[in-house]
């Protein structure tokens, strides 16, 4: 028996896959190589458990030629859906982008589940899908869910189809609502850019936006774990959870001036005009955990400390090349 993993040697994937390793657990990692990197699963690569097989989850006839061998020989059990474009900024500029990685990428992964009998799905969706609420409360009932970037909207496109394939053949869905996750293997975001203009300029940080816009951050270790807790303890069919910190979050300009600290102290800082750091950007909103922390979970970091532990991590894998 063995587990499926797509977009399985991306950033939080990576950590995924070595945690579910550590569980015993035998896995498929499917991803295309366009941001994840096969060294980002670490020794578990050489671990006889694993297997990789370069496939685009996009593509339906290729995900199907790329896994019905394995699973003939190693029957899936479960499915760890993963696999998206990461890039927000770049579905803005074409919307193919998350139509085809983001969505597509969803339904190609449901439609080999069926064919295969498949009946539990795992799903990372995100925090995009709600919109700009402002300072409402973003429960997991909120509503209406209007997102304002083409990720948002093809990630909840994607929870929409995950529910009717619960209602058709799925035994089991879980929608983590992911919130902004840092650490590594860093592929994209705004520690990464922030360290990458440093390394171009040290004497002065350029930011996009006046540095006011003020999120939530979790640590990707804290997210795998929080992931794994609800696939152990959650007893239901279908349900969504946010995940995330129990804070308030902290500013970009918080981030900069922390990564200034630890990258180029001394460097001056040049903030931009408006509260949003390109069209999607939802400048300020308050993510409700309640229904996770009710279960008995906390992550081991606030956004605070997974800012600064992500930046020491980020850094030092820049250096490293």
């Amino acid at each position: 028996m063995s587990v499926l993993v797509t977009g399985g040697v991306g950033f939080v994937a990576a950590t995924l896959v070595r945690r579910l390793m550590d569980r015993g657990e035998r896995v498929l990692a499917v991803d295309n190589l366009s941001r994840g990197r096969v060294r980002n699963v670490g020794s578990a690569a050489a671990d006889r458990r694993f297997t990789f097989i370069q496939a685009d989850v996009s593509d339906q006839a290729a995900l199907r030629d790329a896994v019905i061998s394995h699973h003939q020989a190693d029957p899936i059990t479960e499915v760890w859906h993963l696999a998206a474009n990461s890039d927000i900024p770049a579905g803005i500029r074409d919307s193919q982008v998350d139509l085809r990685d983001t969505f597509m990428t969803t339904f190609n992964t449901l439609a080999l589940m069926e064919q295969l009998g498949v009946r539990k799905l795992y799903f990372a969706s995100s925090s995009a899908i709600y919109g700009d609420h402002g300072t409402k409360p973003l429960t997991e009932d909120v509503g209406p869910l209007l997102p304002i970037s083409n990720y948002g909207a093809m990630k909840l496109a994607s929870e929409a189809a995950i529910s009717a394939a619960a209602e058709k053949f799925l035994e089991r869905a879980l929608l983590f609502r992911f919130p902004n996750v840092v650490g590594v293997p860093a592929t994209h975001g705004v520690i990464r850019d922030f360290i990458l203009r440093l390394r171009q300029d040290p004497s002065c940080l350029h930011v996009l936006g006046n540095g006011t816009q003020q999120k939530t951050y979790l640590h990707v270790s804290d997210l795998v774990d929080a992931m794994l807790f609800l696939a152990d303890r959650f007893q239901g069919k279908l349900a969504p959870f946010n995940i995330g910190p129990v804070d308030d979050g902290v500013t970009v300009r918080f981030i900069a001036e922390e990564t200034v600290a630890a990258v180029a102290p001394g460097a001056a800082i040049e903030f931009g005009s408006g509260d949003r750091g390109w069209i999607g950007d939802v400048p300020r909103f308050s993510y409700c955990v309640a229904a996770l922390r009710g279960m008995g979970w906390q992550p081991t970091l606030d956004s605070a400390g997974a800012v600064r532990r992500a930046i020491r991590e980020i850094a030092q894998e820049e250096r490293a090349g």
